[in-house]
Order: structure tokens, then sequence, then C-alpha cells
């Protein structure tokens, strides 16, 4: 008897599965493990308060733009290409400047004209090792980053017509586009490869940020892109430094000169003081550029000031091209930053889509002061 019940019992239990299966999957027997399985989050590199890599470019990102161009997406595969053309046209530095001379209005000189290329030489590597995963490009980048932790002393203008505070602003330029490079090379593993970059060199490294900072924390309050620059610079000390306060001061010193470059109707004074289509442009990229490394650690509070007051400056730009403002310098041939393509993915308006149309994909910016290759790293990211 209790031989029957089992049976009877088993043969419920059995059915009550099968017509399980059945309701679940249409008919069709059992689900594959691997067909109900939940996705794999993208990885969050956590190390300190930070999500790392933490300038610009995320490793989900990374990923995602490095798959397409296995998968010969034109648009991706044309943007890399920028990046490539960047690499072959450059020498590759054997040697680095202890003294960097600069100087204000277009004055120049080879240490300043180097360090400039090379920041974004080692950038160029760095997105480059994160797409092939190749130790070569990874150990150019690492080269060049330790080339001017290493060798670099101090700054000193060219001579005495110059600005004497031309140091803070040269390096609040250098110095984000350096550390977008040593983010990725400290922390991303293109299909599991590690750059290998050793702790003795990132500590050179830090200890290379923090000098230089030196130099932004004297910046003087211009009101102008000068400022602009120093608050992006100092959040990216921040972040690769893992140092909340320094961080925190570069968001408020955005905050503090965001509605003095930006108007309230979009209006950015900038282009008609300088009669020029390039520095209220340092502005604007400067403050797209911390927007998005801020809403990288989940903060979108740049973004979001003032009414959105970056989309607005950008509505501006569109005026300027259009040659509907109140000085008539901007043109068609008017070289567009590539931050157009950074607030585009975050904003997405009808303005920033014609402006970024204008001329990408994007490569660098013609005088080095900015990172470039935005239409390979974020355009429909």
């Amino acid at each position: 008897m209790n031989k029957l019940k089992n049976k009877v019992l088993l043969g419920l239990l059995f059915g009550v599965l099968l017509m399980g299966c059945k309701e679940g999957n249409g008919g069709s027997g059992f689900v594959p493990e691997t067909a109900i399985r939940k996705p794999t989050p993208p990885t969050v590199i956590k190390d300190g308060p930070f999500a790392h890599p933490g300038v610009l470019n995320s490793a989900a990102a990374l990923d995602h733009i490095a798959q397409q161009v296995d998968r010969n997406d034109p648009t991706r595969t044309a943007a890399y290409k920028k990046v490539t053309d960047f690499i072959a046209s450059k020498s590759y530095p054997n040697s680095f400047y202890a003294i960097v001379a600069v100087g204000s209005n277009g004055h120049t000189s080879p240490s300043k004209s180097q360090i400039r290329s090379d920041s974004e030489l080692a950038y160029a590597y760095a997105l480059k090792f994160a797409k092939t995963a190749d130790l070569a490009d990874a150990n150019k980048c690492i080269g060049i980053l330790n080339g001017w932790a290493s060798t670099f002393k101090k700054y000193e203008i060219i001579d005495a017509t110059d600005n004497v505070n031309q140091p803070a602003l040269e390096t609040s330029w250098t110095t984000p586009t350096f550390v977008a490079a040593a983010e990725i090379i400290r922390y991303y593993k293109p299909k599991g490869v590690s750059a290998n970059w050793s702790a003795t060199d990132i500590k050179q490294f830090s200890d290379y940020l923090s000098l230089v900072k030196t130099y932004i924390d004297k910046i003087p309050n211009y009101k102008n892109n000068w400022n602009v620059s120093a608050g992006y610079a100092l959040m990216t000390i921040g972040i690769f430094q893992n140092n909340t306060s320094v961080y925190a001061n570069g968001i408020a010193t955005l905050k503090t000169v965001m509605p003095l470059v930006i108007g309230t109707d979009g209006t950015m004074p900038e282009l008609c003081d300088r009669q020029d289509c390039v520095h209220y442009q340092y502005s604007l990229t400067g403050l797209t550029y911390a927007a998005e490394i801020a809403s990288m650690q989940e903060d979108n509070s740049l973004y979001s000031a003032l009414q959105n007051r970056i989309s607005a400056g950008y509505d501006f730009t569109r005026k300027a091209y259009n040659r509907t403002t109140s000085c008539v310098v901007c043109s068609a041939s008017s070289p567009m930053f590539p931050g157009i393509e950074v607030a585009l993915k975050h904003y997405g308006t009808g303005n920033m889509q014609s402006l970024r149309d204008q001329q990408a994909p994007f490569g660098i910016p013609n005088d080095n002061t900015f990172l470039g290759f935005t239409s390979y790293t974020h355009f429909k990211i």
C-alpha cells in the first residue's frame, strides 16, 4: 500500500513539474540555465571613494566601444582611426623637460609644445591599449607618464612679456589629459590584461600631480576659462589620488564660476570679450568634462546646475556658429571643441546634434589644450 501511495505521489509531482515547464516555456520543455540567467552587470572598479577609471571613460564604456570596432562598426571605426592616426603622426618622446617654459597669448617654447602634445599622446596610447589589450601600447603610455613624472621640476615663464600666472593655466590643461590616460592604465584590464603599472611608478605620478597642483592652487580669480580649467583639473587629481577634499574643491570652483561664464540666457561673454571662437569654448568644454566626471560618480549636479546652464551654453554656441550673436567671430570653419560629443551624450538636444554633425568625428583640439577623441569614446554610448 505504501509503495502504491508513493508511486501516485511521484506521478502527481512529475505531472505538476511537467505542466509548470510547459506553461513557462510555451510547451517546449525545460529552459536551459544559460537562457534564464540574468545578465552580469558591468564591473564597477572601486578604489577608495571613487569609481575607476573615473575620468571621462568608464570600464563598461571602454568595453563597448572596443567591441564595436571589433565588429567593424563603420562610425566607431572611423572615430577610432582618429586615435591611431594621431599616434602615427607623432614622434615618440625620448627625453623630457625638468623645466617647462610657458608663455601667454600664443607665446610658446619646445617644452610647452611637448608637454601639451605628450599628454594627448599618452591618452591616445591608453585608448589604444583599451582597444587592443596589447602591452606594447600600455608601455608606450606608461613611458610618457613616467617620463614626465620623474623629470619635471617646475614651470617658468618664457620672458617678462608673459603673464606670470600662465603656469597655472598650462598645468590645468595638461593635467586632466595625463590623468585620463593614467586612470585607464592603472585600473582598466581589456580582455583581462593588466598594464602592470608598478606601485612605485603610480606613487611617482601621484607625487607629480601634487607638485603641479601647487600651481593650480594659485590661479587668479579671473572669473573665466582659467578658473573653469582649474576646477576641472582639481577634480581629476582628486579622482586619481582618491582625495575627496581636492575633488570637492574642484566642484565648488566650477559651481562658483559657472554663472559668470554662462549667463541665464546662455550668453557667454568670453566670445565677444576675446573676439575669438576658442576661449569661450575652453569654459564650455571644461564644464562639460567636469560634469561628465561627476556623473560617472553618480552626481549630476553640474549637468543640472542653474537649470541646465551648460546646455544653454551650447544653445549660445549654435547661435555663434549661425553668426546671430552680438559679435560675429565664429564661422562654419571655426574649430568645434570635442566637448560637444560629451554634452550630446547627456542632453541630446537638437542644437547639440547639429553642432556635432558639423565636424565629427572629433580628434583633439588643434592647440592640445583639452583631451579629444570623444567621437570614439562618447558618441551614442
